[in-house]
């Protein structure tokens, strides 16, 4: 009876553990990425679990932070970290060191599209022994002229998206190609994640009551698998912001000589029609 019990035990502290390693997001939030004119843009950079205001982690600082944009028949590439200052972000159970931004409208003035890359630094997830490292894009408009929305950003992994993600109506279906080094990943594990605690910009945090009603465990972090050629694809059933975590799909696998989880992340926002 001891010995089973301790089987019991160990079993669901395994289950734990694994959960834990479930809706790991990094997050580059902005109110809005559909937008008639230039403005500034007030972003915020965290890592989090989104569906849930849940546990912060400290993203270990970030590498790279800049914008693509069509300059005539080039993509301009535009260093960002000028504009970032460190914060602390602040979800109802937890805080972690984070960032905002104040993208000003000289940088997103003209009409096209706006590709935001962040690589962030590396994240060490002790319960599991890995690093975690997160590269995150977002896709904005200015005026409704597409340029380089379904354009590969050259990243080590990256979602490729088949449909503009600034342009998206709820029940639409996202559409994404998996790039590892600019080369199709087949079978790549994706988490999916609905931004339910909508992040306050004034106060840096995320309130503790969720927009969704969960009805069981599952429907918090979905998992889909991409095919044969690296595609996913998921209908979107309500408006808002939807994240997308490609897992461990990058080039590099290893970090300070422990393994390295290096993931693609998307975010996709969809709009009900009126």
């Amino acid at each position: 009876m001891k010995k089973r019990l301790i089987t019991v035990l160990s079993a669901l502290c395994v289950m734990a553990f694994a959960g834990t390693a479930l809706g790991h997001f990094m997050v580059m939030y902005t109110p809005e990425i559909a937008m008639e004119k230039g403005q500034d843009l007030d972003m915020r950079i965290l890592f989090t679990h989104p569906a849930e205001a849940g546990h912060m982690m400290d993203m270990g600082g970030i590498e790279e932070f800049y914008l693509l944009k069509q300059k005539g028949d080039n993509v301009k590439k535009v260093d960002l970290k000028q504009y970032l200052k460190k914060i602390t972000w602040k979800n109802p159970h937890a805080s972690a060191p984070a960032f905002s931004a104040v993208i000003p409208k000289k940088e997103v003035r003209s009409m096209g599209d706006y590709v935001f890359v962040m690589k962030p630094g590396y994240y060490f997830e002790k319960e599991e022994g890995v690093y975690m490292q997160q590269i995150t894009k977002v896709i904005a408009n200015v005026g409704s002229m597409p340029t380089i929305w379904a354009e590969p950003a050259g990243l080590p992994c990256e979602f490729v998206p088949l449909i503009k993600p600034y342009g998206m109506w709820t029940g639409n279906v996202f559409k994404a190609q998996i790039l590892s080094g600019g080369k199709p990943v087949a079978g790549a594990e994706v988490e999916v994640e609905y931004m339910s605690h909508m992040p306050d910009l004034k106060a840096n945090s995320m309130p503790e009551k969720s927009s969704v009603a969960y009805p069981h465990g599952s429907f918090v972090t979905q998992t889909i698998f991409s095919d044969s050629e690296g595609y996913i694809t998921f209908g979107v059933p309500r408006a808002g912001w939807w994240g997308f975590a490609a897992l461990g799909v990058g080039p590099d696998k290893e970090y300070k000589g422990k393994e390295l989880s290096q993931d693609a992340v998307i975010w996709v926002k969809a709009v009900d029609m009126k």
